[in-house]
């Protein structure tokens, strides 16, 4: 690892001279291909690119300002079709600690094996309950706020508008409990759900997606990016109730806040559950499911996830999900929150709405509006499949 740039001289960085007094210094660690087109970007913007502080294998640090964060997201977006596409970090320390991952955390089972499929009659429950009108719902919902930017009174709104329509939806079941998970640098907290196992409480499995989307100026609705993969999810625990589907192992059901802007809500969370030793056996993540792009229904990201937790993302397709037909993708460097938890060492996977680089072209737009849904404009039917695909995933590791 090269340590190339010391901390004094990023105070005497051309990024300083515009920086307001809430402008946080910040830095961020990108995948290396990225750092011709953000310097473009930067020129565009009359900014200076900050000479790199670190550097290890095909990954960078750059120190930036807070301001700057939703310009690199784009760039990810319009270049890589990354979301977010970097980390981003409130210290040098902390930045040049992340280079170097967690160990594979050791998955401590004293519930049943992970990875078999065995509890079919939960499992086919879930998956023929949700259903397209309430998945369509929950995306029309969070895509009514003018933006969920991070920072925005909207974003909190919308933040605090899921924590309250998971707890109508699990209304009735005590061993669910939504919450809010607050971050101290930033006003948008995470929403959590816990729906506590029955057998084998301290053994975790976590399903989520990001809440936020971008756009600190201007109208961004997040259809597609992301009210799609969080309504996915939120259906499932409509189903869960109607099911009566009470699991042995413990589900969190988690909305990250500011994934855009360098997965800063999952990293935060994820550190949270590595520091405390918290046993998180498996982690599922849901950003975009509602826009086919290819003529595979579902895209397997096989980069900087788990290889053995996506063979069982294939044999949950197979035997529940007739039909739907899938196919491997990457993702590149800190693409979406999975890379959070692969990073903390837990096993992650991210089913796609299609390959990742023909997936939708509107995200981080004005235009990411349900009415560009493919293949049913203004319908939920993609992101349906990946409602089922959770609740099957959730029955099978749940047990």
């Amino acid at each position: 690892m090269k340590r190339l740039i010391p901390f004094a001289l990023f105070l005497l960085s051309p990024t300083a001279a515009f920086a307001g007094a809430d402008d946080q210094e910040l830095w961020i660690s990108l995948g290396s291909d990225a750092l011709e087109p953000v310097a473009e970007a930067f020129a565009k913007e009359g900014w200076a690119m900050p000479p790199a502080s670190l550097a290890k294998g095909d990954v960078t640090v750059i120190p930036v300002r807070e301001s700057q964060l939703e310009s690199i997201a784009h760039v990810m977006h319009e270049k890589f079709n990354r979301c977010a596409g970097f980390v981003t970090y409130e210290s040098l320390d902390a930045a040049e600690k992340a280079l170097v991952p967690e160990p594979p955390q050791r998955i401590e089972t004293l519930g049943p094996p992970l990875y078999t499929l065995t509890n079919a009659t939960v499992a086919n429950c879930l998956a023929s309950t949700v259903a397209e009108p309430n998945v369509r719902g929950t995306i029309n919902s969070m895509a009514a706020y003018t933006t969920r930017y991070y920072t925005s009174s909207t974003g909190v709104s919308a933040a605090n508008w899921l924590r309250s329509h998971w707890a109508s939806l699990a209304s009735g079941r005590t061993d669910m409990a939504a919450s809010l998970f607050t971050h101290a640098a930033w006003a948008q907290p995470s929403v959590v759900l816990t729906v506590t196992g029955t057998t084998y409480p301290t053994e975790v499995v976590v399903v989520g997606g990001h809440l936020d989307s971008t756009s600190s100026g201007s109208v961004a609705p997040g259809a597609d990016d992301n009210a799609s993969g969080i309504a996915s999810f939120t259906d499932v625990i409509r189903a869960m109730v109607v099911c009566n589907y009470r699991p042995q192992r413990t589900i969190k059901f988690i909305g990250y806040a500011a994934e855009e802007v360098g997965l800063r809500g999952s990293k935060e969370i994820a550190t949270y559950h590595r520091n405390n030793g918290i046993n998180v056996v498996g982690v599922l993540q849901l950003d975009m499911t509602n826009y086919r792009g290819t003529s595979a229904d579902i895209g397997i990201v096989t980069d900087y996830t788990n290889a053995a937790q996506n063979t069982f993302l294939r044999n949950l397709i197979a035997a529940y999900l007739p039909g739907v037909t899938h196919v491997n993708t990457t993702c590149g460097y800190a693409c979406s929150d999975h890379a959070s938890w692969t990073n903390a060492g837990f096993a992650a996977s991210i089913p796609h709405e299609a390959v990742v680089s023909q997936g939708n072209p509107y995200i981080h737009t004005v235009n990411d509006t349900i009415s560009r849904a493919r293949p049913t404009a203004g319908m939920a039917t993609h992101a349906l499949k990946f409602s089922k695909l959770a609740g099957a995933y959730v029955a099978e590791m749940g047990k």
